[in-house]
């Protein structure tokens, strides 16, 4: 007797179930989100999925009778991947690394593994997309010792986890999971439920085997990751490689890390034998001209755990049409437009019949408030066709009452700008040092007038 096949409607970014197909999402709001997906025949034998994501079942105990040991880490070799997976890979963690096609990611993966390997320690790295041979050109491009690093071919998940009783890995590269399928599923490879009952089953061995897995996956042309959205919440960390506006970089950022700071980045530079870490990222984001223009200014964010140097272009002109355009490139648009209104209301400078454009230097994502004050100074620079010296810089956020209001981290910031040759600082007097740098000369602010004041005064 056949089994009977079930089907049931799922929505692909919030994983909400509906009895029929519909065209919205009424759980999360999106659109033609709904898919349809056959669940497998029904049967009354136990099933290994319904053992949870984190392993096999445990007896109750007290929080204060944990055990409170740090988990073990596994150094790759590369520090920047290290610092983004919180320090290290650790054991029985799974990690999902995605990003567009062409972006790195297994090259990462190939470099990471071989440094592994060369230490002494079992990994294995399986390839369900591109044959064997393709991924051994590939390490002899990159110059790699591939005598200690073991391949597999394959996309079944039952006969994965088959190999891995025998060979025993501690690292286990599982390229990509969209191409990965469990005979329990009797939808195709890449469907929904194939992708989220992969991840699960491999999330199970891991755990209960002490592996550290790392998943492959594609993204979509929105940049997000293909699959259920359950795919984020089933792994530890979840990682996006990709590329700034020069090809040549690549920027690895941890969108979910349960081992470490969330938001962390590393750098990453392409060439012709793999990627090579960029140890100070703030120079290759200050690669400035000789002569210094109007509207160019620096600042120093705060991503993850480290200061980064970047320049905030601005450029106003006057409008030639009949609606001025407000165009923000790296940080939120909207918050520029709250920007102007300070500046229009508490610095007195009007801007609404001119158009403005900013941009931040080298394809970064702005994600702080900290670049306020230097994006208002670089639009009353390119304004006023005033130059900004360039060893000045500016940090900063902005109030609605025109106050500056001090940022997290700020002795940190001061030192790092200190070490790349900044001779002067503009910041909220909040966050002036009880004792002086060497070498830089800081100037404390509490509102947006002052910081226009010492501007005028350059």
């Amino acid at each position: 007797m056949s089994k009977k096949s079930k089907t049931a409607f799922v929505c692909d970014q919030c994983g909400a179930d509906y009895p029929r197909w519909g065209g919205q999402c009424t759980s999360c709001g999106e659109w033609n989100t709904i898919k349809e997906i056959r669940l497998g025949g029904a049967t009354t034998q136990h099933n290994s999925r319904t053992a949870g994501y984190a392993g096999s079942r445990s007896e109750v105990k007290l929080l204060s009778d944990v055990n409170l040991s740090q988990a073990e880490r596994i150094f790759s070799g590369i520090s920047e991947f290290d610092r983004v997976l919180g320090g290290g890979i650790v054991c029985g963690s799974v990690v999902l690394i995605g990003g567009a096609p062409g972006a790195g990611k297994s090259t990462l993966l190939l470099q990471a593994i071989a440094n592994i390997a060369a230490r002494g320690v079992s990994v294995l790295y399986v390839s369900g997309e591109e044959s064997l041979q393709q991924i051994a050109e590939r390490a002899h491009r990159l110059k790699l010792p591939a005598d200690k690093i073991m391949m597999l071919a394959e996309t079944s998940v039952q006969r994965i986890c088959d190999v891995l009783d025998e060979v025993k890995p501690k690292i286990l590269v599982i390229d990509s999971i969209q191409v990965m399928h469990t005979q329990d599923t009797e939808s195709a490879p890449g469907s929904i439920s194939q992708v989220r009952e992969s991840a699960s089953y491999l999330t199970q061995y891991a755990k209960k085997h002490d592996v550290s897995i790392f998943m492959v996956g594609h993204v979509t042309k929105d940049q997000s990751l293909a699959g259920p959205m359950t795919l984020s919440h089933i792994v530890d960390t979840q990682v996006m490689l990709g590329s700034t506006d020069d090809a040549r970089f690549r920027v690895l950022r941890a969108d979910k890390n349960r081992f470490g700071s969330v938001g962390e980045l590393g750098f990453f530079a392409m060439d012709s034998t793999g990627l090579k870490e960029v140890k100070n990222p703030s120079a290759m984001f200050l690669n400035r001209p000789d002569k210094p223009s109007s509207g160019s200014v620096v600042t120093v964010l705060w991503e993850g755990t480290r200061p980064l140097l970047v320049e905030i272009q601005a450029l106003v002109t006057e409008c030639q049409y009949g609606n001025p355009r407000r165009l923000a490139v790296g940080f939120d648009q909207n918050r520029l437009a709250m920007l102007l209104a300070v500046l229009s209301r508490h610095g007195g400078i009007f801007t609404a019949n001119d158009e403005i454009y900013a941009n931040v230097v080298g394809g970064i994502k702005v994600t702080e408030t900290s670049s306020d004050l230097a994006i208002v100074v670089g639009v009353v620079s390119s304004l006023r066709d005033k130059v900004i010296p360039h060893d000045i810089f500016f940090f900063g956020e902005i109030g609605l009452s025109g106050e500056i209001r001090p940022v997290a981290n700020g002795h940190a910031r001061l030192n790092d700008a200190a070490k790349h040759g900044f001779k002067k600082a503009v910041i909220p007097k909040a966050n002036v040092p009880k004792k002086s740098i060497e070498g830089l000369e800081i100037q404390g602010v509490s509102t947006l007038s002052e910081a226009l004041d010492i501007l005028s005064e350059m």
